[in-house]
């Protein structure tokens, strides 16, 4: 009988495979998060100024309770 012995060879390196590929996983989600943290710091301008006018929000108070409104052009 002939074994084939070439997928244990790639046994051996799971281990290491497994720590590379949580690597990058954890590299890319990292990136992520710390663009999406920098960006809720600082915006970009197009976005900014456009928010500040296109949107006036206010607050009534009929009948005793609060309500938010929120009025675009």
């Amino acid at each position: 009988m002939n074994r084939k012995t070439t997928l244990a060879a790639i046994g051996g390196y799971q281990p290491f495979l497994f720590c590379i590929g949580m690597y990058f996983v954890a590299l890319f989600f990292s990136i992520f998060i710390c663009s999406a943290v920098f960006y809720a710091f600082y915006p970009k301008k197009a976005i900014a100024k456009e928010g500040q006018t296109s949107h006036k929000t206010a607050s009534m108070a009929p009948g005793g309770s609060r309500m938010l409104l929120t009025v675009t052009k």
